[in-house]
């Protein structure tokens, strides 16, 4: 049965991802591509959209990166991985049951512990070195 891509508005009383895990579900589902989705191929898909990006800015100065971000078809294409890399993680979440805004917040937390602004604001190292 097809049914056409539509937008999802988010109704009264839904959480933050929702309306975009259903709009997920539904392409997913349509393709009836649920049963390649377990959690070692989207965890592997993850690494795979990652690495595409990255590809993206690999060998270039900032420069150049700025440069391609400001040319419409260039920035495209990054948002366009971006948002795989996303797709990716959204359905792995699902599969897995996990709510998402739960986990981001609880991990947002958890770094604020391992991170604290005292000690780790305008640095890049890790929470082990910052004493």
């Amino acid at each position: 049965m097809k049914r056409p891509v539509k937008k999802v508005k988010q109704q009264a009383g839904q959480r933050g991802w929702e309306p975009l895990l259903e709009l997920l579900r539904t392409f997913r589902d349509d393709r009836d591509w649920k049963q390649f989705h377990n959690p070692k191929d989207l965890a592997a898909a993850i690494a795979i959209e990652a690495g595409e990006l990255q590809e993206h800015f690999l060998w270039k100065t900032k420069d150049e990166v700025a440069a391609d971000l400001v040319a419409p078809a260039k920035r495209q294409q990054v948002v366009d991985e971006l948002a795989d890399v996303l797709i990716c993680s959204l359905l792995l979440a699902d599969c897995l049951g996990v709510d998402i805004d739960e986990a981001v917040r609880a991990k947002t937390a958890a770094n604020a512990r391992k991170y604290p602004v005292s000690k780790a604001r305008g640095t890049a190292r890790k929470y082990t070195e910052l004493d």
